[in-house]
C-alpha cells in the first residue's frame, strides 16, 4: 500500500466506514454498483466472483447474498476481521495483491474502492497483473479508481491489462454505465478470451 493508503486508514473509523454505505441503502442511493454489473453480465447468480481489495466485505457480501460464489481478499487484516464477522461463512483471504496466487479463476475478478490507486506505485502492474492472472478464459476483469495526480492513468491500466492477455470491453465514469469522457473517475470492463491473444505473457510487468 502506499502513503494516500496509510493517510485514509489513519483518518477512517471503520464503524462510520460501514455505517455510510448502510446510511446510503437508507437514504434511497444505491451502494451496489459493483454487484450490479456483474449481475448485468451474468444474471440470476452462480457465477465465482473475486472481490480483490475487498476491505469490510460489501461488494463479497452482496454478490453472495445474490447468489454468487464470492471471495474476499485484503492486505488490511482489521478491515478484513469485519468482514469476516459480518459474513462468517464466505471465504476471506489476507493477502497482497501484488503477489497474489489462489490457484483458482473466476468468472470476475472485482477491484473497486480505489484499489489500484491505493497500492504503491512500484506494484501496480504486478497488482493488475496478478488480479488478471484470476480471471478465467471468458471472464471479466472489473476495476474502478479515480483519476488523481500520481495515481494510475487509463493508459497505466490499459497497458497492464493488455501485457497480462486481457481485451477492454468498455471504459465508464460510473459503475452505473455513464459514459467516460476524461472525467476524474473510471470504470474498466475486460474480457480474457477464450484464446490467448498473441503477446500475452504470465510474467510480471516491466513497468
Amino acid at each position: 500500500m502506499n502513503d494516500d493508503w496509510a493517510a485514509w486508514r489513519a483518518r477512517t473509523d471503520l464503524d462510520a466506514y460501514d455505517r455510510r454505505w448502510e446510511q446510503l441503502a437508507r437514504d434511497g442511493a444505491n451502494p451496489h454498483g459493483e454487484a450490479d454489473r456483474v449481475e448485468e453480465l451474468l444474471p440470476g447468480g452462480g457465477g465465482r466472483v473475486l472481490d480483490a481489495g475487498c476491505g469490510t466485505g460489501r461488494v463479497a457480501i452482496e454478490l453472495a447474498r445474490r447468489g454468487h460464489h464470492a471471495v474476499g481478499t485484503d492486505l488490511d487484516a482489521d478491515m478484513l476481521e469485519r468482514a469476516r464477522r459480518k459474513a462468517p461463512d464466505l471465504q476471506w483471504v489476507e493477502a497482497d495483491l501484488a503477489t497474489l496466487d489462489l490457484g483458482e479463476t473466476f468468472d470476475f475478478v472485482v477491484l473497486a474502492g480505489n484499489v489500484v490507486r491505493f497500492v504503491a506505485t512500484a506494484d501496480r502492474g504486478a497488482a493488475v497483473h496478478r488480479a488478471a492472472a484470476h480471471v478465467a478464459p471468458g471472464g471479466r476483469l472489473l476495476v474502478g479508481f479515480q483519476l488523481v495526480p500520481g495515481g494510475p492513468t487509463v493508459e497505466d491500466h490499459l497497458g497492464w491489462c493488455a501485457e497480462a492477455g486481457l481485451q477492454v470491453e468498455r471504459l465508464d465514469a460510473t459503475w452505473d454505465g455513464a459514459p467516460y469522457a476524461e472525467g476524474d473517475y473510471v470504470v474498466a470492463q475486460h474480457v480474457r478470451p477464450l484464446r490467448p491473444p498473441s503477446g500475452a505473457t504470465d510474467r510480471p510487468p516491466t513497468r
